[in-house]
């Protein structure tokens, strides 16, 4: 059974008419790319994936072999390598069920970033301040997403570093400052959690996977679907594409 559909460059493995499969978002990103609009490359897991995922609580076989060459079509689409320090492949990975459910599942953005593919993101940019923010914020994110950590822990500690450097804006840090905030933010994944933050943007984006998959069974989608009579065995794709 096919559970990858690439969409780049181009072509597209997919169109409007397989919202079932590629739930919304990926069919439209699909048609997007055929009719020649310049959408960043990525890829749709099937909402097929999801299902199996969610009844057996494993990837189907062949799952990792499948992701791999995937996530090398996407590195040759975008002309970066994912988890590299000079040129690194960022990539957003979002939900998309069949009909819209906005802001009842979870997206991850920048994932990728690590201590060493966010030098490649300020070799890029030339932007230190606005390499190790993007960091910061990713952390947070994966942190409350796919851990589950309460945005009041990374708040709080925001909130300290800027009383203590007398400021009273984020924007109001420097590099440094949101270099440390990186690290502080690691220490609250592993307090909370017992696990550390995941340094390997595959593993990273394994979590990642999950958790969107999972997030069709939270509550807030679950009362959605109650409310606006969305069948529950439609189960969500999961688009991850370059950022």
């Amino acid at each position: 059974m096919k559970y990858f559909y690439f969409f780049g460059n181009g072509n597209a493995e997919g169109d409007s008419s397989m919202k079932d499969i590629l739930g919304g978002k990926g069919a439209n990103l699909a048609e997007m790319t055929n009719i020649g609009l310049p959408v960043p490359a990525g890829f749709t897991i099937s909402t097929t994936c999801c299902l199996d995922f969610l009844a057996k609580g494993t990837y189907p076989e062949g799952f990792d072999e499948t992701m791999k060459e995937y996530l090398k079509k996407l590195e040759e689409a975008a002309d970066k390598k994912f988890g590299d320090g000079e040129n690194p492949l960022l990539v957003s990975v979002r939900s998309g069920a069949k009909f819209s459910m906005p802001g009842m599942m979870d997206t991850i953005l920048n994932l990728g970033l690590n201590d060493e593919t966010v030098k490649g993101v300020i070799k890029q940019t030339g932007n230190e301040r606005f390499a190790y923010d993007s960091y910061r914020r990713f952390i947070m994110m994966f942190g409350n997403v796919v851990k589950n950590i309460s945005h009041d822990f990374f708040e709080e500690v925001m909130d300290e570093k800027k009383a203590d450097k007398g400021v009273k804006e984020d924007t109001e840090l420097t590099s440094e400052d949101l270099k440390e905030l990186v690290v502080q933010y690691k220490e609250i994944v592993k307090k909370v959690t017992g696990q550390p933050f995941p340094e390997k943007p595959i593993d990273q984006l394994y979590q990642a996977i999950e958790a969107v998959f999972g997030s069709w069974n939270n509550q807030r989608a679950i009362t959605y679907r109650k409310l606006n009579s969305i069948p529950d065995d439609l189960g969500t794709a999961v688009n991850v594409q370059s950022m």
